[in-house]
């Protein structure tokens, strides 16, 4: 048999923490519990904006694309992840590798793009108040979402045939708990710089282009909340762009240290601990961060809990 197609055939073995039972026991039930809390908070988030017709603005629109995504993202690696941790069967097909490569790939690039354009929403609302629902307009703000996810699967399209297409010689070892791009990479068994950078390139585009944008923004931001008379104005202000800022900076500041930094600067088992926080821990507590600094959440989330009111028929706030 050809060993070039080995692992086409017969998939792959998910290494994990395989040298640690103990820690994989650990980790999974670690998993399971931040699993059920990003799917129960995002699922709120996105229900209570829903049916409370007072968040039915472009702010809770992005926001409530952003717990879809989160919501996909995890489901997207999270059951197989489970499988591996649980028990000895640590194999996955060849066909689901390269699904959970790709929507993995799109997700998160998602998600850097979504961040740029909701930095962009609060730059409106405060920078143009008057203006603000002229401008974040249903028709912008659903092209927005369409060029969001888009560009990213255009992207994950490029890394992730590339990355496929490196020959890896009957290697099938993943050192890692998922099929993300890095173990893929690793296993090669050719010279990888051209594939490496132009993922360095792609990275630049996806991540430290949006992140720019949002600096700007904020840069901005910043000066209009330090020329507003009112301390409530400007506590109104911070408090609108704070959740944002929070989520921004814990999900840019892991991508940023797990993908845009040199192969070999970091050990494995912390890059495995890296992809973690980044898959499980991050889209968990994105609906804490939102629901705990925003009263209108509040509001919604206790709504939610009761008996349907008649709220949810009123006619929505958002001009087109």
């Amino acid at each position: 048999m050809d060993q070039s197609n080995y692992s086409s055939l017969h998939g792959f073995i998910l290494l994990g923490f395989f040298d640690h039972p103990k820690l994989e026991t650990i980790l999974s039930g670690v998993v399971t519990v931040f699993y059920l809390i990003t799917l129960v908070g995002n699922t709120a988030v996105i229900l209570a904006s829903l049916l409370d017709s007072h968040l039915h603005t472009p702010m809770y629109f992005f926001l409530r694309n952003l717990s879809f995504l989160d919501l996909c993202f995890t489901t997207s690696t999270v059951p197989q992840m489970l499988v591996s941790l649980w028990g000895p069967d640590k194999t996955i097909s060849y066909v689901g590798c390269v699904i959970q490569l790709y929507v993995y790939t799109w997700l998160g690039s998602s998600e850097c793009l979504l961040l740029a354009v909701m930095s962009y929403d609060r730059f409106t609302a405060i920078c143009k108040p008057l203006h603000y629902f002229i401008i974040m307009n249903s028709h912008l703000c659903l092209k927005m979402i369409i060029m969001v996810w888009s560009i990213s699967l255009a992207n994950s399209v490029i890394l992730c045939t590339l990355t496929l297409n490196l020959p890896r010689c009957g290697n099938n070892l993943l050192d890692h708990f998922l099929c993300e791009f890095s173990a893929m990479v690793k296993i090669a068994c050719v010279d990888t710089t051209t594939v490496e950078m132009s993922v360095f390139a792609l990275g630049i585009a996806i991540v430290l282009t949006p992140l720019i944008l949002i600096l700007i923004s904020y840069g901005y931001i910043a000066k209009a909340v330090l020329r507003m008379k009112t301390k409530a104005g400007q506590r109104k202000a911070m408090n609108t762009c704070g959740s944002h800022l929070t989520v921004v900076s814990v999900f840019y500041g892991t991508v940023i240290y797990m993908y845009l930094q040199p192969g070999n600067s970091a050990s494995k088992d912390r890059g495995k601990f890296l992809t973690l926080f980044y898959t499980i821990v991050t889209p968990s507590l994105n609906p804490l961060i939102y629901t705990l600094r925003n009263k209108d959440m509040k509001v919604a989330l206790r709504k939610l809990m009761r008996v349907p009111q008649k709220s949810s028929k009123k006619k929505r706030n958002w001009k087109s």
